[in-house]
């Protein structure tokens, strides 16, 4: 019984220091890899969006008249306006990552991912788990948190 007692404050201090360590890792640090993390898939998908510059791509624009459809209530509805729906898909997912690498407008730029998320959701139902729920808490995080120390947000307050 003695030694298990004498080794539990040696394991409670180990764990103390341990979480001390972790906890000396710079938020702006962690808000730069969430920037990136979410940046990610959205700059991915919008490339293949695009056939050149500003030439939208046909599938992309097959996708939005045709095939994709807003799950909302049991029932499927065509996107309204789906030429548009393609641009403004296309170029959100070109420039909000862009900025959020940059941490440039980062809560807004997370705000439209988070939005664009919401939309992805009524599109494909089923990847909330995998995909959706990852990707609004980043953004949510984001929105709440600002780009942090290691973002072009703070340069450009402090030139304000």
């Amino acid at each position: 019984m003695t030694a298990v007692h004498s080794f539990r404050p040696g394991l409670i201090g180990l764990v103390q220091r341990a979480d001390a360590l972790l906890g000396a890792i710079p938020l702006s640090l962690s808000l730069l890899a969430l920037r990136v993390a979410l940046a990610v898939p959205f700059f991915r998908s919008g490339l293949t969006k695009w056939d050149g510059f500003l030439d939208l791509s046909a599938s992309a624009r097959l996708l939005f008249a045709q095939h994709f459809k807003l799950h909302i209530f049991g029932a499927a509805y065509a996107y309204p306006f789906p030429g548009l729906m393609a641009w403004v898909t296309a170029i959100a997912e070109i420039v909000l990552p862009i900025l959020l690498v940059l941490g440039l407008f980062t809560r807004f730029s997370a705000l439209g991912i988070l939005l664009m998320t919401a939309v992805i959701q009524l599109t494909v139902p089923d990847g909330w788990a995998n995909f959706h729920l990852p990707w609004a808490a980043m953004a949510l995080a984001l929105v709440t948190l600002g780009g942090g120390k290691i973002a072009a947000d703070r340069v450009w307050k402090q030139g304000t």
